[in-house]
C-alpha cells in the first residue's frame, strides 16, 4: 500500500513539472453558488489549472445578467452563467462566444410548500398559480418553453413573477407570495429543510436541455486561444476527478457551496444535475430557438448563433489530453460524447 501512495505521488509531481519555474497567467473566472458548477471547484482545488500553467481566481456572482457583464467589461475572462444571459447578451449585439460546458441536463427545479405538492404534479397543474422566477435563468426559459409545448399560455393562464435571485424565490414561496417558484441546485434540496419541496425538475419539462455554458469575449479567445485550451484541459481532468471521486468532490464542493454535505451529495450525484466540459453544440442551438420561442429573442433575429459557438478549443483541448492518456475509458467517452453533441 505505501508504495502504491509513494507511486501516486511521484506520478502527480512529475505531472506537475511542466508548470514549476514558470510564472503562471492570471485568469479570471466568475461562477454561481451551484454544485453543478463542480468543474470549477476541483480544477482550482485539485491544482489542475495550475498544472496548465493558469493563476485561476474565481469569483462568485449573484445572478447571470451581473456575471455576463463582468465579462463584458473585462473584469471576467471566462464565466458560466447559464444559456439564457450569454445568448440574450449575444441577441443584444454583444461580442461573446460559448465555448464549453458546465452544468447541464437539470440542475432547476419548481418548488412549493410540502403541504402543496400534491398540486403541481405536473405543468397543467400551473394553471391559475402564480410562479416566481429568476428573470434570465436556464429554469426560466425551459418552463416557458415547456408550457408553450404544453399549450398553455403563459401570459394568460397563470402568472410569471420575476425575481432577483433564488433566494427571493424561496422567501416569496415560505410566505405564500407564490404559489411555487423555479430555483436551481442547491436550493432544490435545501429547501427541504424549509418545509418545501422540489415538485418537478427541469429535465423533466426538457430531456437534455442545455444549461451553463462557458462564455467569453470573442476576440479574447481569438487573441489567446492557448490560454482556453489550457483552461478546458484543466476542465477536462476536473471531469474526471469528479466522476471517480465521489466523496472528495462533496468535500470540495462544500468550500465554496454553504450548505449541508448530504444536500451536496444529493444535488450532485442524485440524478437531476450533470456537469460536463464539452461545449454541446446541439443543445445551444435548440436552447437559442427556445429563446425566441418564449419571446426573450426577437423571433425575427437575423444572428446567426453558430457564430458564437466554438467547439473547436474544447476539440483540440480533449484531443491532447487522450494523446497523454489514448486508453482512458472517462476521456474516450468524453471523445464519443463530443461527436454525439456537437457533431452532424
Amino acid at each position: 500500500m505505501k508504495k502504491i501512495v509513494l507511486l501516486t505521488v511521484l506520478i502527480t509531481l512529475i505531472a506537475a513539472l511542466p508548470s514549476w519555474g514558470k510564472e503562471l497567467k492570471k485568469f479570471n473566472a466568475g461562477y454561481l453558488a451551484s454544485p453543478g458548477h463542480v468543474l470549477y471547484f476541483v480544477a482550482k482545488e485539485k491544482g489542475f489549472f495550475a498544472e496548465e500553467g493558469l493563476d485561476v481566481n474565481l469569483f462568485l456572482f449573484t445572478n447571470s445578467g451581473e456575471g455576463m457583464n463582468a465579462i463584458q467589461s473585462g473584469k471576467l475572462d471566462a464565466g458560466t452563467f447559464g444559456t439564457t444571459a450569454p445568448l440574450k447578451f449575444v441577441a443584444n449585439g454583444g461580442q461573446f462566444t460559448m465555448f464549453g460546458g458546465q452544468m447541464e441536463n437539470g440542475g432547476s427545479g419548481l418548488v412549493a410548500k410540502k403541504e402543496r405538492a400534491g398540486e403541481f404534479k405536473n405543468l397543467k397543474h400551473l394553471k391559475g398559480k402564480k410562479i416566481g422566477v429568476v428573470r434570465l435563468s436556464t429554469g426560466d426559459v425551459v418552463l416557458r418553453g415547456a408550457l408553450l409545448r404544453e399549450n398553455i399560455d403563459w401570459k394568460k393562464d397563470l402568472t410569471i413573477v420575476e425575481l432577483e435571485s433564488p433566494g427571493a424565490v424561496l422567501e416569496a414561496v415560505k410566505k405564500g407570495s407564490l404559489d411555487a417558484g423555479m430555483v436551481w441546485a442547491p436550493h432544490l434540496k435545501n429547501c427541504e429543510k424549509q418545509g418545501l419541496k422540489t415538485v418537478l425538475y427541469t429535465d423533466q419539462m426538457e430531456k437534455d436541455h442545455s444549461c451553463c455554458r462557458q462564455t467569453a469575449l470573442t476576440k479574447s479567445l481569438q487573441e489567446r486561444p492557448d490560454d482556453y485550451i489550457h483552461f478546458l484541459r484543466a476542465l477536462i481532468k476536473a471531469y474526471r476527478f469528479y466522476q471517480t471521486h465521489q466523496d472528495e468532490t462533496v468535500e470540495i464542493i462544500a468550500k465554496y457551496v454553504k450548505v449541508d454535505k448530504d444536500v451536496i451529495k444529493e444535488e450532485t450525484y442524485g440524478g437531476h444535475c450533470a456537469s460536463h466540459p464539452d461545449p454541446g453544440k446541439k443543445g445551444s442551438v435548440r436552447f437559442w430557438e427556445n429563446t425566441k420561442k418564449v419571446g426573450y429573442v426577437d423571433p425575427a433575429s437575423k444572428v446567426d448563433i453558430a457564430r458564437h459557438l466554438n467547439i473547436d478549443l474544447y476539440q483540440k483541448a480533449l484531443a491532447s489530453i487522450l494523446k497523454e492518456n489514448p486508453k482512458d475509458k472517462i476521456y474516450l467517452k468524453m471523445k464519443k460524447d463530443f461527436k454525439a453533441r456537437n457533431l452532424v
